[in-house]
Order: structure tokens, then C-alpha cells, then sequence
């Protein structure tokens, strides 16, 4: 497998385990503020009152599924903007050594730029480098 297979393999499981933390956090919230209402609702309104059980907790999963997918959306927009922040601050400093070298900055001048940066980094071995 490929570095850039490998990298690609890390980021989506980093990604899904972001989503998945995100979800089940926004589930919860949202789950507990439609049980909130569903509560209210039956304490306040006497129509309300009269409507079955099944009815209540439709109510009440709806707003945890609703939150548990807009949570999770949420957590892998921000997770994909931070990516490709990074991403093209790594492409410009790759673009501008490359450059200073005389060299074109083509898609494989930058991934054997990208591992050469990689080799004296695991050289280094202390992440200074």
C-alpha cells in the first residue's frame, strides 16, 4: 500500500470516528430536548395528553435522528475544512521550496517533496526538522 493510500486510509477512519463522536454527542442533546418537550407538551396541553405513546416517541426519536445526522454533518464539514486548510498550506510551502529549486511544481515533484519531508522527519525522529 501506498503513502498516499495509507494517509488517505488514516484520514477517512480519523473522520469517521470524528463523525461518530459528533453524532452520539448531538443525539443525546437533541434527544434530551425533544424528550423535554414531549413532556412539557403532555404536562401543558391537554390535546397533547390524549395522544398515544407510539406518537410521543416518534416525537422523540425524530429529534434525536435529527440531531444525531445534522451533529455528525457538522463535525465532518469542520473536520474537511481544517483537512484541506492544511492540505494547501502544505501544497503552497511545497510549491514555493520546490520553485526556489528551479523545479516545476507538478503533482510529483510534491509527493516526492512531501517524502522527502516525511524521511527527515522519521531521521530527525524528535519532529523538529
Amino acid at each position: 500500500m501506498s503513502a498516499s493510500a495509507r494517509r488517505l486510509g488514516e484520514d477517512a477512519d480519523r473522520a469517521y470516528a470524528i463523525q461518530v463522536a459528533a453524532g452520539t454527542k448531538s443525539a443525546v442533546v437533541y434527544g434530551g430536548l425533544g424528550l423535554g418537550a414531549v413532556v412539557l407538551a403532555h404536562c401543558t396541553w391537554p390535546f397533547f395528553r390524549h395522544q398515544t405513546l407510539a406518537f410521543k416517541s416518534f416525537l422523540v426519536s425524530t429529534s434525536t435522528v435529527f440531531g444525531l445526522a445534522i451533529g455528525a454533518d457538522n463535525a465532518l464539514l469542520s473536520h474537511e475544512a481544517e483537512r484541506r486548510r492544511s492540505e494547501n498550506a502544505i501544497r503552497r510551502q511545497a510549491t514555493l521550496e520546490l520553485s526556489r529549486r528551479g523545479m516545476v511544481p507538478t503533482e510529483t515533484a510534491i509527493a516526492k517533496w512531501r517524502a522527502e519531508k516525511a524521511q527527515q522527519f522519521s531521521a530527525n525522529g524528535d519532529g523538529m526538522g
